[in-house]
Formats: C-alpha cells, sequence, structure tokens
C-alpha cells in the first residue's frame, strides 16, 4: 500500500511539480516566436522524500525542448525515473515519459504521448487535442497485451489546453504578481481539470545560480474531483526574472513531504559551457 501510495505521489506530484505552474496561466497572446525560445533548454531535476525523520531520494526528473522539423510546433520531453531507496529498499521502479507537442502558432497542447513503466506493468498512450471539434481522445494500450482491447476516454476542452508539460511552459510566457490568481484547463489521460491557482509571495530559494528571487506560486490540485484524489499541499519557486525556471516545489501529502529542487539548468544554446550544475 505504501509503496503503491509513493508511486502515485512521486510520477502525478514530481510531474506536475516540477512542470510547476501547469495551473498558473490564463488566455495569453504568445505567438511562435515567444514559444521558440525554449528550443534548446534542457532541466534536471532530483526528488526526495522526507518521511518519519528520515530523506532519501526517489527519483530523477528531465525535460528538454526542441523546435519541430517543419517549425509549427515545440517538442517537449519529460522523463521521472525511480532510484536509490525506492528501488533498492522498497523493491519498487517507475519510468514514465512524456513526449509534448505544442502548437507554437497558439501555443496550445496538440498530440500527447506517455510511456508509463511500474514494474511488471507498462502502458502506452495518446492524447490528440482537436480544437475545431473541441475534443481531447485518449488512447492507452498494453503493448504486452496486444489482444487487450484499448482504453478510450474522450472529453470536452476549451481553446487553449494543455497536458501537464506543455503547461510549464505557456506560464513562462506569462506575467505574474503577487495576489493574482488564475485557472488553467488541464487535460490528462483523457480527464479535463480547471485549476485554481494563487501567486502568494515572492521568496529567495536555493538553485543552480545560487540564491534567486522567486515566485511562490500554490496550485489547488487536491482532494476528490481534482488532479489529484486525496489531501495534500503544494508549493512551487519559480524565478522572478524574465524565464520563470522552475527551481523547487514542495509537495506535502499522505506519504511524507516530496521536496523537488533544480539541480542542472541549459540556456536554450548548443554551447554546453552554458551548463550550470550542482554537485551536492
Amino acid at each position: 500500500m505504501f509503496v503503491n501510495k509513493l508511486r502515485t505521489a512521486f510520477v502525478s506530484l514530481a510531474i506536475v511539480a516540477a512542470v510547476a505552474a501547469v495551473v498558473c496561466a490564463q488566455p495569453s497572446t504568445a505567438g511562435s516566436e515567444a514559444g521558440r525560445r525554449f528550443a534548446g533548454e534542457t532541466l534536471k531535476y532530483e526528488g526526495k522524500l522526507n518521511w518519519m525523520a528520515m530523506s532519501f531520494a526517489i527519483a530523477d526528473l528531465n525535460f528538454s525542448a526542441s523546435e519541430s522539423p517543419d517549425s509549427s510546433g515545440l517538442m517537449i520531453k519529460a522523463e521521472a525515473t525511480s532510484k536509490g531507496t525506492l528501488t533498492s529498499l522498497l523493491h519498487f521502479s517507475f519510468l514514465q515519459q512524456i513526449n509534448s507537442n505544442v502548437d507554437l502558432a497558439g501555443f496550445r497542447a496538440a498530440k500527447t504521448e506517455k510511456h508509463d513503466v511500474q514494474k511488471e506493468r507498462v502502458r502506452d498512450s495518446q492524447a490528440l487535442f482537436d480544437y475545431a471539434q473541441k475534443r481531447v481522445t485518449y488512447v492507452e494500450t498494453d503493448p504486452k497485451d496486444t489482444m487487450r482491447a484499448p482504453r478510450r476516454i474522450a472529453s470536452d476542452i476549451s481553446d487553449p489546453s494543455y497536458d501537464l508539460v506543455s503547461a510549464i511552459y505557456y506560464i513562462r510566457l506569462q506575467d505574474l504578481a503577487v495576489g493574482k490568481t488564475f485557472a488553467v484547463e488541464v487535460s490528462d489521460s483523457g480527464l479535463v481539470y480547471n485549476v485554481p491557482v494563487t501567486v502568494t509571495a515572492r521568496e529567495k530559494q536555493s538553485s543552480p545560480f545560487g540564491k534567486v528571487m522567486c515566485w511562490r506560486v500554490e496550485p489547488d490540485i487536491f482532494g476528490p474531483g481534482k488532479l489529484i484524489d486525496g489531501g495534500g499541499k503544494m508549493v512551487i519557486w519559480m524565478t522572478a526574472d524574465s524565464r520563470h525556471i522552475p527551481v523547487a516545489a514542495k509537495v506535502n501529502a499522505r506519504v511524507g513531504t516530496i521536496n523537488i529542487k533544480l539541480k542542472q539548468y541549459k540556456e536554450p544554446s548548443a554551447n554546453e559551457a552554458s551548463a550550470l550544475r550542482i554537485d551536492k
């Protein structure tokens, strides 16, 4: 039971937390040129669980973005991989890979592909966003059982809509201020959520760049009918500069406190010297 809750907490929460402002956006006029600025950027995070007075690393989380070959979209890759105590002592492992395709013309989700592994269980899925029909269609398959019927879900959406990954890049194009409240439409696994968020403060946080001023963002994602069922609280810190880089997140949930920290950031450039690292 603990391991299942831990996996649910980290894979779901880590993706949401690291993509931080998943819920901090309002309709934007951001165009394709603004969205292209993320191409070539990479972000690497480590997640730790504080549980019963102990703290241990449980997963790595990586993001990278590139422009599509036809220059019409932004292709964002996210990967969460279990490690450390989670695998060595609890004998549990997971891998979640998400490819998020963003339509740069309107900066909105176009297609999401996911590969989800939990020990022996494997699931592949695809979500297609059809704004003409105002529908998102989600199809999940089991690659280990080709005779198993696909799981299909179709839901109504608004324009724009986002998946968990594309939302952070959308919010990073927005202006933030203390006291602002927002809502954004997020689709995950075929279901659609309207999530409220409050920007509550400006605070300093440790980062690969040293101590930096950040926006403190608090998305309301816990509870019945919300993105994550059950009690909890999430806080995300994003740099208070034009880049809005998510540098840290904290999730208080039933399994304990999950802390996610940015460990490496590479600017949208081919120059490897621009990479910044933290060893501890």
